[in-house]
């Protein structure tokens, strides 16, 4: 079974500049999700997905390919995975590759787990038949059955019947439909879903994490966060 790994790494980060490559207990952070799936018992083709061959040359040295780099066009702010994905298959298949399934790691968790990396995948491998694809999840307590949109000047719910409850944006959320977010710690998916433009598909299976299992970084202080928590863990 062919298993591809994307790192998904852009150059224009706008929060924290140069967010890929900043020194986190030692090391890019890039470099946290390339030893991950390194360190995985699974055997799998690594890649970086990346618009510089600056980062390019950063994950060469850590242990990932970067046979090809990302065109510009599709390394914007409003970009989505669904077309560096798209791009990293159209690659591959100039060279006769064409994996069985997609694992994305994004590099902005490098306190991720190898141990639920490879419970992620061994996961997907018994019900990738039933399922197009697999996401972390986490519990989410602010309810999506009490929020509104503005249209018009005019608050609009989003909800306005769930379950048989009327007007659930009225109701206490302990009555309401327990939700969950997508975190992002993992995604994993079969290859034949994206020649219909999907990387989720209609079939996605949940993986339930809690909220102390990950720590995403999106400003300075989670990098400054994220980086006692490695210190501890590695014992720096």
């Amino acid at each position: 079974m062919k298993i591809l790994c994307i790192i998904p790494a852009r150059s224009g980060s706008k929060g924290i500049i140069d967010k890929n490559i900043r020194i986190i207990a030692g090391k890019p952070l890039l470099a946290w999700s390339i030893q991950q799936a390194l360190q995985s018992k699974y055997k799998m083709r690594i890649i970086v997905s990346t618009d510089s061959e600056k980062y390019a040359c950063i994950a060469r040295e850590f242990g990932a390919e970067v046979p090809f780099l990302r065109p510009a066009k599709i390394s914007q702010d409003l970009s989505i995975d669904l077309e560096l994905i798209e791009h990293c298959l159209l690659e591959l298949k100039k060279e006769k590759y064409e994996p069985d399934f997609i694992v994305q790691l994004r590099p902005t968790y490098p306190t991720r787990k190898v141990k639920i990396l490879d419970d992620t995948i061994s996961k997907f491998i018994e019900n990738r038949n039933e399922y197009d694809s697999l996401r972390t999840i986490i519990p989410f307590n602010k309810s999506p059955y009490k929020m509104y949109s503005i249209n018009n000047n005019k608050l609009e719910p989003l909800f306005r019947e769930i379950n048989g409850i009327i007007e659930p944006y009225n109701h206490c959320r302990q009555n309401l439909p327990n939700t969950y977010l997508h975190n992002g710690y993992i995604d994993i998916l079969n290859t034949n879903i994206v020649k219909d433009k999907k990387i989720s598909g209609e079939n996605i299976y949940p993986y339930l994490m809690t909220e102390e299992e990950y720590h995403d970084i999106d400003y300075e202080e989670d990098l400054i966060k994220v980086e006692t928590i490695l210190k501890v863990e590695n014992q720096f």
